[in-house]
């Protein structure tokens, strides 16, 4: 299978001596919603969007549930996108859930990735004994079994509450419009790895440099789940964005961007 057809490879920017960047996006949503953020990037390095298989114009025939229902399946999907691109020491910039792949990711190829790029992740969205992940197990199984009786319902609901800002109704609606635009099918098996999904034994692999970026107010992944990223992996930089929701790159892209390009030109 063509790769690059399989996740919707889009290949911008301009050639330097500083290293590619692959932007990864989150759970329902595709590669367009960095479209903000991305031409900033591109005006000074070489930019790397994809598509997720089931997500955007990626291609459905490749979807299999066993294989995406574990985070190491997208990030198989990742690696192979490096491998055909043949990237060395990249950094991936990956949204929410897309981090955490991220981490898989540059353990399965280190000489792929070199550096971590996390904006608003969360290793785990149930709340644990001394961990604040947001939601109960409770309010999961509840979340998932909504999304799963009624999927567009639940996309209309739920999008303007990940994207916050209810001041600017217009950025919720293009979430739902995004989730929306997924394959109910296949967003519900995204939607279960996504929630039950639980990273944070892995954040301990990561010895890459790391930048964790997070929303001064984020109602799926608050400050305390930052913290605890922050915390986890050694050397890593925190920046508290002044932005509200969980889609910074289209909420606040500016102030994004900079995050970004100030972590990539110290790794320069």
């Amino acid at each position: 299978m063509d790769l690059r057809s399989r996740n919707n490879v889009t290949v911008t920017g301009r050639a330097s001596d500083g290293p590619v960047v692959v932007l990864a996006h989150g759970f329902g949503c595709d590669q367009n919603m960095w479209r903000l953020a991305a031409p900033a990037l591109a005006e000074r390095y070489p930019v790397v969007l994809f598509d997720y298989v089931g997500s955007g114009g990626s291609d459905p025939s490749a979807f299999n549930p066993e294989r995406y229902s574990s985070l190491k399946g997208y990030a198989h999907d990742v690696v192979e996108i490096c491998e055909e691109l043949d990237l060395r020491q990249a950094v991936f910039v990956g949204h929410s859930v897309s981090a955490m792949v991220g981490v898989l990711a540059a353990r399965m190829a280190p000489q792929r990735i070199g550096a971590l790029v996390m904006v608003a992740p969360s290793p785990c969205y149930i709340d644990d004994d001394g961990y604040h992940g947001g939601f109960s197990a409770q309010d999961i199984d509840e979340l998932l079994d909504s999304l799963e009786s009624n999927y567009l319902g639940w996309s209309s609901t739920m999008a303007p509450v990940i994207m916050g800002n209810p001041e600017r109704p217009e950025l919720g609606q293009e979430l739902t419009n995004s989730f929306c635009a997924t394959d109910p099918d296949m967003a519900r098996v995204f939607a279960r790895t996504t929630f039950l999904s639980d990273s944070r034994e892995d954040l301990k692999s990561v010895t890459v440099p790391t930048l964790v970026v997070e929303c001064s107010q984020d109602a799926i992944a608050p400050r305390e789940v930052g913290a605890y990223v922050h915390a986890a992996i050694p050397s890593s930089r925190l920046v508290t964005l002044d932005a509200t929701g969980h889609c910074p790159q289209l909420s606040a892209p500016e102030a994004t961007t900079e995050a970004i390009l100030g972590f990539l030109e110290v790794l320069r």
